[in-house]
């Protein structure tokens, strides 16, 4: 399934493509461990977790020195696969779930990446500013800004406006509303062609 990370990222590293082919065995020792993805889904981890992730990097192509949050990264998506492939960008991963942030730190830790950082924390308790917060289905959009607005730096370095970037599936209509004006829906089926990703989109909301 590393021929699928290649496929849509043909320009990544030896140490890129080492990093992102560690992941399968290490998600599965972890899993059988301490259950952060589906029992019935660690064989479609490449695509249904990795790859998802990586949908934010056909959004935006992160600058070096840009500061990005994780909020709700679990046991470290998108965070991890996203800092794999932006090594000059810092990343913080929390979660509220101390088991699952432990697993995100083992397994950053166990492919050598120096620029992730996950963290046991609240969202609510997050004091730092970054120029992105990404998350995955976390929760309703109207609710993640809430907690994150404060989080979002004033100085920008990016070609995007600082904001948010999630992933999310189904029916949105209610949840991007109230941001009709500003918010902007891709689906993710015109960066990837497998099936699973329609009616799966990237919403990016600058704050």
């Amino acid at each position: 399934m590393m021929d699928l990370i290649s496929k849509y990222f043909p320009q990544l590293t030896d140490r890129q493509l080492a990093q992102f082919e560690g992941l399968d065995s290490l998600y599965r020792d972890w899993n059988a461990k301490i259950n952060v993805i589906s029992r019935k889904d660690i064989d479609n981890l490449y695509e249904h977790h990795v790859l998802h992730s990586l949908a934010i990097a056909k959004a935006i192509n992160f600058r070096a020195g840009t500061k990005v949050l994780d909020f709700g990264t679990g046991g470290g998506f998108p965070g991890i696969p996203l800092a794999i492939l932006f090594p000059e960008t810092e990343f913080k991963l929390i979660d509220g779930t101390g088991k699952k942030i432990r697993v995100a730190q083992e397994i950053s830790h166990a492919i050598g990446l120096t620029n992730c950082r996950p963290e046991h924390l609240r969202g609510e308790d997050e004091k730092g500013l970054y120029d992105f917060v990404v998350s995955r289905a976390v929760m309703p959009l109207p609710d993640l800004v809430k907690i994150v607005r404060k989080n979002i730096s004033k100085q920008q370095q990016n070609a995007l406006p600082n904001g948010i970037l999630c992933l999310k599936g189904g029916h949105l209509e209610a949840e991007t509303n109230p941001y009709r004006k500003i918010v902007q829906l891709t689906d993710i089926s015109t960066y990837f062609a497998e099936e699973w990703f329609k009616e799966k989109y990237v919403i990016y909301l600058p704050l």
